[in-house]
């Protein structure tokens, strides 16, 4: 790991092997392994058998990920605490957000609310959560903060695996998409204030939920 901070490799350079890292480092190639596997759970880097090693620009979300999910093998109330720290970090990140969308950005925002209705009116009704997850990281993608979009994008990775994608209560799922489609209107119209409004009416729906989330298996 100290071998990938010390700015020897560039992003997308190519890693020695460990026989040539062993000797120049003076640990064991089994030591070596050990590292290299703890740096391929971080996202550090890329191991492929043809290209070999090579270092990744940085993410924040596969540390947030990893360490979620052992807190929710420990405490199955996490996730709603995660949830609650993803809602601050949106509604602080809001209008520096939705200031930097572009009108590229509005149209695609107004097409996934398209899809979702179309979804939702369908028979029988589909949950739109695809629409979902990337409604929400659409919102907040043009922000420069790698801890930022780790937090948001490991909130959605984990919001599957507790099960949330596939909650069924179909007046629910019309009520987030109401506000879906508040809040992109008001993006599109640069009306940031009412988009914010919505924005924090819709996060406490998560809260009134009479499905708990189902934390029994996190491997």
């Amino acid at each position: 790991m100290r071998y990938l901070s010390c700015g020897k490799v560039k992003v997308g350079e190519r890693i020695p092997s460990l026989s040539h890292l062993s000797r120049e480092l003076g640990i064991s190639i089994a030591a070596l392994r050990e590292q290299l596997e703890v740096a391929r759970v971080m996202g550090l880097v890329e191991v492929r058998p043809k290209t070999g090693i090579r270092l990744l620009p940085y993410q924040f979300k596969p540390a947030v990920v990893q360490s979620l999910y052992f807190s929710l093998s420990q405490n199955a109330d996490t996730f709603l605490k995660f949830a609650d720290l993803r809602t601050h970090v949106e509604t602080s990140y809001w209008y520096e957000a939705v200031g930097l969308l572009s009108s590229e950005d509005h149209r695609e925002l107004r097409l996934l609310v398209q899809r979702a209705k179309e979804k939702l009116a369908s028979n029988p009704p589909q949950i739109p959560h695809e629409e979902h997850r990337l409604l929400h990281l659409t919102i907040f993608r043009r922000l420069d903060n790698p801890f930022v979009q780790g937090i948001l994008e490991a909130y959605w990775e984990v919001y599957e695996a507790v099960g949330l994608d596939v909650y069924t209560d179909f007046a629910y799922l019309e009520r987030v998409w109401q506000y879906h489609e508040k809040m992109v209107e008001a993006i599109c119209r640069q009306n940031f204030n009412e988009g914010y409004d919505a924005l924090v009416e819709h996060m406490d729906l998560i809260y009134q939920r009479s499905k708990r989330p189902s934390y029994q298996t996190f491997e």
